[in-house]
């Protein structure tokens, strides 16, 4: 049998530990280069491949009603390492897939420290890869170090484009008073008590929102003045300065919750979310956060049931870089202007743990049918793999790129079999169906070619 290259893959985070699981299940040997422990970053806490810097949550888990659902489906059904890892260290998150985040890292760790195709390198790749690498996936993700990034973005002819990611703080379980706090999902979803519901007065809502816009935050430096955030990971301070009750309508919204002890509706809730198997940890769903540190607790704490919360991690924020993908990928992900670099996870522009893992999925498929001499196309854009590619590398407007969740509005219309309009909750099924049957369809041919 003919030896056969390596391809090299230069970050262990998410979409890097995927592509590599992929290109050694299509029998290709992978160096994973990964940069931690002897090159840290500002948002990683530990050396562990796929660590979760944010959230604990991969989101919905409904594959018929919501688009993130369907991509998880779409993941288990090509062997993603990455879902697998997440099915067996899942935490109790109602309709949601969360996970504990420290056995989620070591478990896909484990997995590719043991596959015989696998060497990992515990090294930073400064600058541009040698010349020697010929087939080379980058999943530095939006923490790319800034050397591989001004290397990376000078060879593609553009300027950075980049936005704020804020981090949720994480809670103490036992330091939370359930005096006040009850446990319930809203609309009583999953096993109906997944999640921890602190309850606010409009008294009380209406105090913190003034402790919010008045709490002292992180100051940008002159070059990070004109980034903009992510419309789906907002500071919860940001949120509050678009206007008083904006909060309320969003993580704060009380609908779908009732407390059984006082029999009424709260004018505001605040939700947590285990972050781990053992249920000791809990994170504030949707509070990620510019505050500083000190003023921060003191603020959280005056939520009802937090007042004498103990933190794990109080929240934090910082800065993603992402490319001009339209512009400057082509239809397999690779750099156009050098097409032995291919790009997957966060930095092409998509947004998200799950987003970011299929891209890496994919993207080791198309670089291993590379090395094999065999050739893949994309997924269709019916299916939620197809319906990303094909925004990133051509769907989106260059000259006002952002990253994007997955969502159905990323899909091409559905046959309404001669009616002239179906309401949502038709519609998204019937785009689901449509979007697994060819996926399996794609994954059949290409499974027979690779």
């Amino acid at each position: 049998m003919n030896k056969v290259d390596p391809i090299h893959i230069i970050g262990g985070g998410l979409a890097g530990s995927e592509a590599a699981w992929q290109c050694a299940k299509a029998g290709v040997p992978v160096i994973l280069h990964e940069m931690r422990p002897e090159q840290k970053t500002n948002a990683h806490v530990t050396d562990g491949l796929a660590e979760l810097v944010c959230s604990n949550s991969f989101r919905s888990d409904d594959a018929e009603n919501n688009a993130v659902g369907l991509l998880h489906a779409e993941m288990r059904l090509a062997g993603s390492l990455i879902m697998a890892a997440a099915d067996r260290n899942k935490v109790p998150a109602g309709s949601a897939l969360a996970v504990d985040r420290e056995e989620f890292s070591k478990d896909v760790e484990a997995k590719l420290t043991e596959h015989p195709l696998i060497t990992i390198e515990r090294k930073e790749i400064a600058g541009l890869p040698p010349e020697s690498w010929d087939n080379v996936i980058i999943a530095t993700g939006p923490l790319t170090s800034p050397a591989l990034s001004e290397a990376i973005l000078s060879l593609s002819g553009e300027n950075s484009l980049a936005f704020f990611d804020a981090i949720a703080p994480i809670v103490y379980k036992d330091s939370i008073n359930f005096d006040i706090a009850w446990f319930q999902s809203r609309y009583d979803k999953g096993d109906g008590a997944d999640y921890i519901n602190c309850p606010m007065s409009e008294d009380e809502y209406n105090a913190f929102i003034e402790a919010l816009n008045g709490s002292d935050k992180t100051a940008f430096k002159e070059w990070e003045k004109d980034t903009p955030y992510f419309e789906g990971c907002m500071p919860i301070e940001v949120m509050a300065e678009r206007g008083h009750d904006t909060l309320r309508f969003g993580p704060m919204k009380p609908v779908g919750l009732m407390d059984a002890r006082v029999g009424k509706q709260a004018h505001a809730v605040v939700q947590l979310r285990q972050d781990n198997q053992l249920g000791t940890l809990y994170n504030i769903v949707g509070f990620q956060t510019k505050m500083k540190y000190g003023e921060q607790a003191q603020t959280l704490k005056m939520i009802p049931g937090l007042e004498n919360a103990e933190f794990a991690r109080l929240g934090g924020l910082h800065r993603n870089t992402f490319l001009n993908s339209p512009k400057v990928l082509d239809g397999s992900l690779r750099l156009k202007a050098a097409p032995r670099l291919r790009f997957a996870g966060q930095i092409t522009g998509v947004e998200g743990y799950v987003e970011s893992s299929a891209m890496g999925l994919i993207a080791g498929r198309f670089a291993a049918a590379e090395r094999l001499g065999e050739t893949i196309t994309a997924p269709p854009a019916t299916t939620a793999f197809g319906a990303l590619i094909n925004h990133i590398t051509g769907g989106a407007d260059a000259k006002s790129f952002q990253p994007m969740n997955v969502n159905f509005g990323l899909f091409p219309p559905v046959d309404l079999k001669g009616k002239k309009k179906i309401r949502k909750k038709e519609r998204r099924p019937m785009m689901s169906a449509r979007a697994l049957k060819d996926f399996n369809i794609w994954l059949n041919g290409d499974s027979e070619q690779t």
